[in-house]
């Protein structure tokens, strides 16, 4: 992959060419180098085609030319569907001959052996040095339904394109993403660009992303991503679609070892640690999808680019059993399904004496024998109960013609009288009735728990882009800070030196390298007191049996030392050992433990959690990805499921949570 800054706006000959040349093109259109001639031919394509076949002077009805070389004009796009071999001597000649874009469909890269991840590195070069822009090798291509343009072999856009809509598709996954621009089609959601990366010698998902947050015919942004070897690019693209007002929604797979191993041989992807992927993409304000119909389920209803203010939802359905479920699901996700004020529900008893009134509100079947009862109980839930969103569940009614027309009817009233007021539908039918809704401004789904989800998602990209704009103070080092070499191995004791150096308090501590120095230490600094061992080589002291804890006199510091170096000698002979620590036992308060690690794509990541087994069992912890300040700090904090404890739950007094 090249290292190049993002350049959205040369991507731009690969989605509207006004000229494109097919390397390879044959006169069988079954063929890889004959299916995307066959397909523009088809496609209408308004643009300049050039077949290039040194064997034939005609492919598939146009004239073809000998060699790249020989084409009279300007090429904005070359298709590179020769064998393998061929392929970087064609990709130069592109270059020589001034072609700004080629995409290469021939595998055989990187992702295969070292051979043929050299020549994916000259591939690489050609990109770096002159400028064109390369999509794969090892990929199925792209396509653009705006300007009706397909380079691809993919026999999934062989039946036709989708309609232009708004939401982009990228792929690191040639065949996934394919199945994804056939599923759109299907779901007759429009789509404006489709782009698999491939391999990503040159344009990767990165690119794809930024293109498609620069472009004005595209609001949504869906991704299908294994993992990335460029950060500061894949976070610039994220920070751009950001700032932009676009949303992205990813399919980030890998998240098992299992999975993260395949990535890693599919497209010679680079998958660090699947949590720390969470934290960035939610840094971002990137909406994870955990399967293909949550991906679409998200895209499609963030394409609406309606945002509720709030949180607090409402819900009427008439099935209590779906509102139960659907009740469940927004308190998981953290929205607000408050019930009804007292006095509300009364008015709603009186409409319905035998209906469910707090929230969710079950109209029963009743409703479908006097529809005057969905606006009255929709007008009162919105004029009383403040919601921001409320979602209608109602079954499989979508199928029952009349009814649905009146359902439609009705909300659409109240939507006209709410207009800030999100409404959602959850019920099955025929398409044209879907079309009808989202046509008024209110988003179908067939599974309730999917409104519910899309909902809370809505809301998160809403206050997500309130923070836009907006980037937070960094804390200032003291000028009394202990430098650090990059190189240095430190042990813990210097360690500690360094960070309270930097303000950190730490504890009263002191190498020693004898047990009467252990003794004296300890007796300085006042029982009791912990031991532990002091080595480079060993990073689970505990699990050598380092560490003594509640050390009362000084025969037992005596003791103490010389039980932590045996084991360590025993168990690590070859460990080099600074000493033991002598450090005072801290009693009381709440253990917390704050860390950093390097992960192999993200480098420098902080992480905060509660000590204990809400790190070593519950995995209570919260990421996030260095530099940043006291408010994303607090936010870390508050994100954790022990917080309260932190916060002072059952009448105890709250930690310094400024100084954590």
């Amino acid at each position: 992959m090249s290292n190049s800054p993002l350049r959205p706006d040369t991507l731009m000959p690969l989605f509207n060419p006004q000229s494109v040349a097919i390397l390879g093109a044959s006169s069988d259109p079954a063929r890889i180098g004959g299916r995307p001639l066959s397909m523009l031919k088809e496609l209408g394509y308004q643009g300049k085609i050039y077949p290039i076949n040194p064997r034939h002077s005609e492919v598939q009805g146009l004239p073809a030319v000998p060699s790249i070389a020989d084409v009279d004009g300007p090429v904005d796009i070359a298709i590179i569907a020769v064998p393998g071999p061929a392929v970087i001597d064609a990709v130069q000649q592109c270059a020589d001959k001034g072609v700004k874009a080629v995409v290469i469909f021939s595998s055989g890269f990187a992702e295969v052996d070292e051979e043929g991840k050299e020549s994916q590195q000259a591939l690489t070069k050609i990109a770096e040095t002159t400028g064109m822009r390369i999509v794969g090798p090892n990929c199925i291509g792209l396509a653009s339904v705006l300007h009706r343009f397909v380079a691809s072999f993919s026999t999934a856009l062989s039946d036709g394109i989708s309609a232009p809509g708004r939401i982009g598709i990228v792929s690191q996954s040639g065949a996934f993403g394919s199945y994804c621009f056939v599923l759109a089609k299907e779901k007759q959601i429009g789509i404006s660009y489709f782009l698999t990366t491939g391999n990503s010698c040159d344009v990767d998902i990165s690119d794809g992303i930024a293109f498609m947050a620069e472009d004005e015919h595209t609001d949504v942004i869906m991704t299908y991503m294994e993992g990335t070897t460029n950060r500061e690019k894949f976070i610039a693209a994220l920070e751009l679609a950001q700032k932009k007002n676009k949303t992205v929604v990813m399919l980030k797979v890998g998240s098992s070892d299992v999975g993260a191993q395949a990535a890693a041989s599919h497209t010679a992807s680079l998958v660090g640690s699947d949590d720390v992927y969470d934290s960035i993409l939610t840094q971002y304000n990137v909406y994870r999808a955990r399967n293909l119909n949550e991906l679409f389920e998200i895209a499609h209803a963030a394409s609406s680019n309606r945002f509720p203010a709030g949180n607090k939802l409402g819900l009427i359905t008439v099935s209590g059993g779906a509102g139960i479920l659907m009740a469940d699901v927004g308190e998981e996700l953290g929205m607000d399904v408050a019930p009804l004020p007292t006095a509300t529900q009364k008015k709603l008893k009186e409409l319905l004496p035998f209906a469910g009134v707090a929230n969710p509100v079950d109209v029963t079947a009743q409703l479908l024998n006097d529809m005057s009862l969905l606006p009255k109980n929709l007008d009162i839930m919105l004029d009383e109960g403040g919601y921001d969103v409320i979602i209608c569940c109602f079954l499989h009614v979508g199928h029952q013609k009349a009814l649905v027309e009146e359902i439609h009817a009705s909300m659409l009233g109240v939507q006209e009288k709410h207009p800030d007021a999100l409404l959602m539908v959850s019920l099955l039918g025929p398409h044209e009735i879907r079309q009808k809704f989202e046509a008024s401004g209110m988003m179908v789904f067939e599974d309730p728990t999917s409104a519910v989800r899309a909902a809370a998602a809505l809301y998160r990209f809403g206050e997500g882009r309130k923070q836009v704009g907006q980037p937070e103070p960094l804390p200032k080092l003291p000028a009394s800070v202990e430098p650090v070499k990059p190189t240095a191995q430190i042990n813990e004791f210097e360690a500690k030196r360094i960070l309270h150096s930097a303000g950190i308090r730490v504890a009263e501590e002191k190498i020693v390298t004898a047990a009467d120095q252990a003794a004296a230490a300890a007796s300085a600094m006042g029982y009791p007191v912990v031991m532990k061992i002091v080595s480079p080589d060993i990073q689970h002291k505990s699990e050598i049996g380092g560490v003594v804890v509640g050390i009362h006199n000084d025969a037992e510091a005596v003791d103490a030392y010389n039980q932590i170096m045996s084991n360590a000698k025993t168990k690590e002979p070859n460990a080099a050992i600074d000493g033991v620590l002598v450090a005072e036992m801290i009693q009381g308060g709440i253990e917390t433990i704050i860390g950093v690690n390097r992960d192999p794509v993200f480098g420098q990541i902080i992480m905060v959690g509660l000590g204990g087994i809400f790190v070593e069992i519950l995995g209570d912890v919260s990421l996030q990805r260095a530099p940043f300040g006291n408010e994303t700090a607090k936010k870390m904090l508050q994100s954790l499921k022990g917080y309260p404890l932190l916060a002072g739950a059952r009448g105890q007094a709250p930690a310094d949570i400024d100084a954590l």
